[in-house]
């Protein structure tokens, strides 16, 4: 097995057993934001995570080493057609500027880190319509002068 066959099982199991990432999340004890990036192949799991992880899906034994192998952080470069992507590198488009001017103003010369990294995504019901929070929690990483 490798990862997009993994991936695949997961999926399909998850749509079979009618599972949420939110309830895969907490048999395993992880995040729900953390554990879909790892069902999906971006990140990797501790033994343990990957023991449960198969346990709670039904994955057979050997996505065990799959789901504990490092993975290679890589993606499609061309503007992605989905329109939820697609609208997040819209953020960024139009507001990477202007994120990057106010993190350094308040940091300094740097990079918010996406592995010392959290995120969550939560949702504010609202009349006007349900609104999306999405927390992007990163350690600020200053550029070393030598």
């Amino acid at each position: 097995m490798n990862k997009l066959d993994v991936t695949e099982a997961i999926i399909l199991l998850k749509k079979e057993k009618d599972l949420t990432w939110e309830a895969i999340a907490e048999y395993i004890g992880m995040s729900p934001v953390w554990t879909t990036s790892a069902c999906l192949g971006m990140n990797s799991c501790s033994e343990d995570v990957a023991s449960k992880l198969i346990e709670f899906i039904g994955l057979p034994s050997e996505a065990k080493a799959v789901l504990m192998a490092y993975p290679t952080k890589e993606w499609d470069k061309s503007i992605p057609q989905d329109p939820l992507i697609y609208r997040l590198y819209e953020v960024v488009g139009v507001y990477g500027e202007t994120l990057k001017e106010v993190i350094q103003e308040k940091f300094g010369d740097g990079i918010m880190s996406a592995i010392d990294f959290t995120m969550d995504v939560d949702k504010e019901e609202n009349p006007k319509g349900d609104r999306v929070i999405l927390t992007l929690n990163g350690k600020f990483l200053p550029y070393k002068s030598w």
